[in-house]
């Protein structure tokens, strides 16, 4: 990070992040933060003991979800990909071209709405819940196998998602992709896919989630 950028943050830092440490989207913040050399102080919440559903808890984020960032004693910022855009603005981790921000915007909302709610929920069910004949588990998997197919296709053609270089849409997609395994799919179908987590993977700061 330039030294214009870490100015930026300087009366900011450090961030508090209320996350866990297992989930894909509470893992974007810590990689977004760790590439951006941003000091913060990690605070771990154990979604299955209820944590997020404390009176405390919902005072910050009456959502009661994870992760969540805290920027100062009177501002608190939830939705994991929200705070990917509010950390990378004017970093190089948030392309400057406009269509290219419309891009990762793109492939961001792609990842909210087409590739977590299936590959997350079936690692969840799995992992979590503990339940390999769920009966959400088919669907989950069709549905996952087909944004990954969208992914492929993508990355069969491009180095990364945007603007030739890391950006935020590959920090949203790599969080619950790198461990997609883990919920069952196969990555062994989609070399493109494996090729892009093994660049992600040797960007300095990029690291692996923590199995639950």
């Amino acid at each position: 990070m330039s030294n214009a950028m870490r100015q930026q943050f300087a009366h900011l830092a450090p961030f508090r992040v209320y996350g866990t440490s297992t989930s894909g989207n509470c893992h974007k913040v810590r990689l977004a933060l760790d590439l951006l050399h941003v000091p913060y102080r990690w605070h771990e919440i154990d979604i299955m003991k209820g944590e997020t559903r404390t009176p405390e808890y919902l005072a910050m984020n009456p959502n009661g979800k994870v992760p969540l960032l805290q920027i100062d004693d009177h501002t608190w910022l939830p939705e994991s990909n929200a705070i990917l855009c509010y950390l990378a603005d004017g970093t190089e981790l948030w392309p400057g071209d406009r269509l290219a921000r419309a891009q990762a915007l793109q492939w961001m909302f792609f990842e909210q709405y087409s590739h977590e709610p299936y590959v997350a929920v079936a690692r969840f069910v799995r992992l979590f819940l503990k339940k390999p004949d769920d009966p959400r588990l088919p669907e989950l998997e069709k549905r996952g196998y087909h944004a990954l197919g969208v992914m492929e296709g993508h990355l069969a053609r491009n180095d990364f998602f945007v603007a030739g270089k890391l950006t935020i849409a590959d920090i949203a997609l790599f969080a619950y992709t790198h461990c997609a395994e883990e919920a069952g799919f196969d990555l062994g179908k989609y070399p493109a896919v494996r090729a892009w987590i093994d660049r992600c993977l040797a960007q300095p700061g990029v690291t692996a989630m923590p199995s639950p």
